[in-house]
């Protein structure tokens, strides 16, 4: 985002965000959730700063306003918002730790051209800030469910093609990742 955008602006795209997830979200309990969660974050921000950075993230052409027949306006993000509120979102994102380990492991191989190796060292910085265990250049290793994480991830950074998701019941070097990951 350019110079003299900070935490507002950053909040005013995700909860957009968090509209446009509530209108994809198919199951009650994570509409709720969601609703609940925008309903408190819209309560702290301050008005006078909400409309300053609203202005801004027009000017900015991150959204559009649409206006109603009611007189009303909508706010929408735009494509270079929506992406923009994705990467925000994707420094927040971690993968939970359940209080049992269900004995499976989730294995993320991919195989991104040289073309596009930004995007590879991108995703390789990824798997390690979410710690990952990289079993090879390629290949790396997670005991915790993190599929929509790493959907996430690839959507973000359009590599669907190149990306394979494996949950695996054993490893044939499990020890070394059960230390890893403090599971012995």
């Amino acid at each position: 985002m350019p110079r003299g955008h900070g935490n507002i602006q950053r909040k005013i795209l995700l909860l957009l965000l968090g509209g446009l997830a509530l209108g994809l979200s198919h199951s009650p309990k994570t509409s709720f959730q969601i609703l609940k969660d925008i309903a408190k974050e819209w309560q702290d921000i301050n008005r006078h700063t909400l409309k300053r950075g609203i202005r801004r993230l027009y000017e900015s052409k991150l959204i559009k306003e649409k206006r109603n027949k009611d007189g009303s306006i909508t706010l929408i993000l735009t494509s270079q918002g929506k992406k923009k509120a994705l990467t925000y979102d994707l420094d927040k994102i971690k993968i939970k730790k359940p209080q049992k380990w269900d004995k499976k492991w989730r294995v993320v191989l991919f195989d991104i051209p040289e073309d596009r190796k930004k995007t590879r060292d991108g995703l390789r910085y990824r798997l390690k800030q979410l710690d990952f265990c990289e079993f090879q250049k390629s290949v790396f290793v997670h005991p915790y469910d993190c599929e929509d994480e790493i959907d996430y991830i690839i959507e973000l950074y359009d590599i669907r093609k190149f990306v394979r998701f494996i949950i695996a019941e054993s490893l044939d070097n499990e020890l070394h990742l059960k230390k890893h990951f403090g599971l012995v």
